[in-house]
């Protein structure tokens, strides 16, 4: 990972509790993984109760059980934030970082954007960090200590219903800083920078098109400030492991990275590292493979009865980290970008090969005691090994 990299210690965190909003997928996660790996324990709060369940199950099989906790909350709403906040206490017993990641980021000019909009943008952007300082805050400040984290966003034109919540949060987090003067409690805001993030990239063709320039002119303007995924992630983790140097401040994850000698790659620079045209043919071939083994597999599960065709599902979705219906919608997004050869969406697709692989490893283990003939197990696991082989080396290449 990423965040092990640099001088930050494995128990940078440890014993603490985080709380990390709209971490069911992208940076949010990515933080999550990074806090898990420097000792904390994380609460998933997130919308999405699919993705979310599936980001808790993906951290708990990578780390170890109970380190993950999904809650589905609606920060904007505050009867979820003060189920979350019960949740939390109930499974960790307190709340010691907070992480104001979930965002909703409306595009358009400032006339247009229906209002409803607006709201929706206003409940996620700044109601919602609001009701997290107040259902966190007082506990932190009773132990004295605990830090409080801001996502701000730099503005720009066609972006108002968005940035404009976003430059409240700011306001919040200046208002925290001289509030929690004086205590064990930090407050300070950090920016990702730009992630290619699924949404990030799908917003890009439709705000070129309000500038009245080309898709491909704002994806070279970005590119030098262009971050993984991971690495925005790890950044904020990183931040969170140092707070108290940024205590007040507006950084961002690169600043953190370094801060916590960690090197980032440049976006052009991470570009020239990316898959080469022969790396792209490959991957795609397994991709295909791993695609066609698995919807055959799952056809044919529903040839079984009803209790093996339920242990099967629940087997799988417990083995691999998402049901199979994800994980095939997942892999034909992969196959698109592999065919179109796109490094940058490539990078924001989150595909945890070495989950699935690790239910091949689990199918492989339970065929040794169920298949009683020599001959038919010997094929049978043959068969299993040169599937679960198939992901690790697409695993390998897409790593």
């Amino acid at each position: 990972m990423l965040i092990g990299s640099g001088t930050l210690n494995r128990k940078s965190l440890a014993g603490q509790v985080a709380v990390v909003t709209g971490a069911g997928g992208g940076i949010g996660y990515e933080a999550a993984r990074a806090l898990v790996w420097l000792g904390a324990r994380v609460v998933i709060a997130e919308i999405n109760g699919s993705t979310g369940r599936s980001a808790a199950a993906r951290i708990e099989e990578e780390f170890a059980p109970c380190s993950a906790l999904f809650v589905r909350t609606d920060v904007g709403d505050k009867q979820d934030v003060a189920r979350l906040a019960k949740k939390a206490q109930r499974a960790y017993g307190k709340v010691d970082i907070v992480i104001n990641n979930a965002t909703v980021a409306p595009l358009g000019a400032v006339k247009d954007v229906p209002i409803d909009r607006w709201d929706a943008s206003y409940r996620a952007n700044l109601r919602g960090p609001v009701l997290l300082a107040q259902a966190f805050l007082p506990g932190m400040l009773e132990r004295n200590y605990g830090v409080f984290v801001c996502v701000l966003s730099v503005g720009q034109a066609y972006m108002g219903a968005y940035e404009t919540l976003k430059a409240a949060q700011a306001g919040l987090m200046s208002t925290l800083y001289g509030e929690l003067d004086g205590t064990g409690v930090t407050s300070f805001s950090i920016g990702p920078g730009f992630v290619p993030t699924e949404t990030a990239l799908a917003a890009i063709p439709e705000l070129a098109d309000m500038l009245g320039a080309a898709a491909a002119e704002l994806y070279a303007a970005v590119e030098e400030h262009t971050i993984s995924v991971e690495a925005a992630g790890a950044g904020f983790a990183a931040a969170v492991a140092q707070s108290e140097r940024y205590r007040g401040r507006e950084i961002d994850s690169r600043l953190a990275l370094l801060d916590a000698g960690i090197e980032v790659p440049s976006g052009r620079e991470a570009a020239e590292s990316s898959l080469s045209g022969k790396e792209f043919e490959r991957a795609l071939a397994l991709c295909r493979g791993v695609q066609t083994t698995l919807a055959e597999q799952s056809a044919r599960w529903l040839e079984r009865s009803r209790f093996e065709r339920q242990w099967m599902i629940n087997s799988f979705k417990k083995q691999a980290g998402m049901t199979v219906e994800q994980w095939l919608d997942r892999l034909a997004r992969l196959e698109r970008c592999l065919e179109a050869q796109d490094n940058l969406t490539l990078a924001t697709i989150n595909a945890p090969l070495d989950s699935l692989a690790a239910y091949y490893g689990f199918l492989h283990k339970a065929g040794e005691g169920y298949l009683k003939d020599p001959a038919e197990r010997e094929e049978q696991l043959a068969i299993v090994h040169g599937w679960q082989e198939e992901v690790e080396q697409l695993h390998k290449l897409l790593s």
